[in-house]
């Protein structure tokens, strides 16, 4: 089973423009995750794949692997699509540019996933971690996550869901982390297919594929990380780092 990591990475973020290229103890924050990327040892190859000179050359000029896309996308998944059509491969790892904690212990229970599934019932798998923070729970910026009694996902929201109508039921809240890996038939289906309404109104990826029937396994993983989509981010980032 060939295994590989894409890592999608856009200048010119909506909350924080330029974040991948912001300094995080001494290197930028892309350069950061294709490194913790790269040193998991769990890839056949590890790619930045970018519509951005400034972070391709940032890559490549540090001895780093990286693709220019050829056109515009809405999102990582098809900008990973169009780079990895044409390759062998089984597997494909999306890992976030802003993820610059990716660690290995995570993501070997994401392609253990794989490895458990003869049958290949599984589509898609990600990682979720739960959330006791009442004010996270709440907050859009942050997508969470339900799953039936198999932990495949049954949706993808930036509203709290469940929602706590009875607050004694025992629910229990998962925030979804922005690593996943597909079966790279599932990636090619989705750069195919139009997006439908429920992803245009929350502006979630995923569901995408939930709305066209994909299975998406939810792994559960203790290990928070920082994600920086934020000043406050980086700078708690900075602070994790010391």
């Amino acid at each position: 089973m060939k295994i590989i990591s894409m890592i999608p990475a856009r200048y010119s973020a909506t909350r924080f423009p330029g974040k991948l290229m912001k300094d995080l103890a001494g290197k930028t924050v892309i350069l950061r995750t294709y490194e913790a990327t790269v040193a998991t040892n769990l890839f056949d190859d590890v790619y930045v794949v970018t519509d951005s000179t400034i972070i391709y050359d940032e890559i490549v000029n540090n001895g780093g692997k990286a693709i220019r896309s050829k056109k515009e996308h809405e999102s990582g998944s098809d900008r990973i699509a169009e780079a990895v059509e044409d390759l062998d491969v089984d597997i494909v790892v999306n890992v976030q540019g802003d993820e610059p904690f990716t660690e290995r212990e995570s993501l070997e229970k994401v392609l253990n996933a794989f490895r458990d599934d003869p049958d290949k019932q599984i589509d898609l798998a990600s990682l979720m971690v739960e959330i006791h923070d009442w004010e996270e729970i709440s907050n859009p910026n942050t997508v969470k996550v339900i799953v039936d009694q198999n932990n495949f996902a049954l949706y993808f929201s930036r509203s709290p869901i469940p929602y706590p109508r009875d607050k004694n039921a025992g629910a229990r809240y998962f925030k979804h982390k922005g690593i996943y890996a597909f079966r790279k038939q599932a990636l090619l289906d989705f750069y195919k297919l139009p997006m439908l309404f429920i992803e245009a109104t929350e502006k979630i990826e995923c569901i995408r594929y939930l709305e066209y029937g994909k299975r998406i396994k939810m792994i559960e993983t203790h290990i928070e990380g920082v994600e920086i989509d934020t000043p406050e981010d980086l700078e708690r980032a900075k602070r994790l780092w010391k």
